[in-house]
């Protein structure tokens, strides 16, 4: 047999294997991905990540197919997504309610072991809001309101164990106070503008009412002043020396092709610069946060030390 039919038959070859193996780099994708979203549809983490999958999806050339599967705290996405097969057709939103999880509960994963870390896309935007018609001006007259009168200040959250409660009682803890935590799966902002609780610790679902007016944002809970609200003071200019940053992005199970990593890396960098994606976290007073898929491996990493230290301390652990 000649050299060029043996190099012609070794090529047929290649073609005809390189479909039999989905998760190749050579070939990845070949069929549509699936991007689990351990939220509700409509929600603010939803909407932004299906503009980011719509922006990606043109380049990679398939469709990605967005599943809603919220519940347990958002873990129960990310727990069905470790048990997929490592292909890189099934991903998820990971953020730090996911890190946080097994220090609070027993969970089906260890976020140390059980995911690849693909990319960081966003940073949520944590504030704590009065009524505008509250005697509160600052951060300072709430707490020294609850040192006047102990166990009478309530503030909600979107439920024990999230990053603002965690962040609400760290300040407790350094200030030396106590105020009612009261937990809500939703409707906190109407029992914030019914006056049935005092303050509201969450991510930016009330930036419409700051923004109108109806309420009054005392600080943020980063690490510096976001740009929505450039006047408003973080925690640590308050005195309270907490720092809590939402950061979110897209995992797959453990074991993955680097190739395929790098593949959807590359994709999803690349969507965080379109119109459909920036307007999106705009829209919603979120803030793009990129990490690379080691930068994100790295941060998650320190995060989950870094809860399970603030758990025990707390006192959260809820079995």
């Amino acid at each position: 047999m000649s050299l060029d039919r043996r190099n012609l038959l070794a090529g047929a070859g290649a073609v005809l294997l390189g479909p039999m193996s989905p998760g190749r780099a050579d070939t990845f994708p070949t069929r549509p991905l699936t991007l689990i979203v351990p939220l509700a549809a409509g929600s603010s983490v939803d909407v932004i990540l299906r503009a980011l999958a719509a922006a990606a999806e043109k380049r990679l050339g398939q469709p990605i197919v967005v599943e809603n599967k919220p519940g347990a705290g958002t873990t129960l996405g990310p727990s069905q997504m470790a048990a997929a097969k490592p292909d890189g057709y099934t991903i998820c939103q990971l953020g730090l309610p996911v890190l946080r999880a097994p220090a609070l509960r027993k969970t089906t994963y260890d976020p140390s072991m059980d995911f690849t870390y693909i990319i960081g896309v966003v940073q949520l935007v944590f504030g704590l809001v009065v009524k505008r018609d509250a005697p509160w001006s600052t951060l300072g007259d709430l707490i020294d309101a609850a040192k006047r009168s102990p166990g009478t200040i309530t503030y909600g959250t979107p439920g024990v164990g999230s990053d603002t409660h965690v962040a609400m009682e760290l300040i407790a803890r350094q200030q030396r106070i106590q105020w009612i935590h009261v937990p809500f799966a939703s409707g906190d902002m109407t029992a914030l503008l019914g006056g049935h609780i005092h303050a509201v610790a969450s991510g930016s679902v009330w930036a419409p009412q700051v923004n109108s007016g109806e309420l009054r944002l005392l600080a943020t809970f980063g690490a510096s002043r976001t740009g929505y609200w450039p006047s408003v003071p973080t925690l640590t200019e308050s005195n309270a020396q907490v720092v809590m940053e939402g950061t979110y992005g897209l995992v797959g199970p453990k074991g993955m092709d680097t190739a395929v990593v790098a593949t959807l890396h590359d994709a999803f960098k690349a969507a965080m610069d379109q119109p459909g994606f920036t307007a999106a976290i705009a829209n919603f007073h979120q803030e793009a946060r990129y990490l690379s898929s080691s930068e994100f491996r790295a941060f998650a990493l320190s995060e989950i030390e870094k809860q399970k230290r603030l758990v025990e301390e707390l006192g959260l652990r809820l079995n």
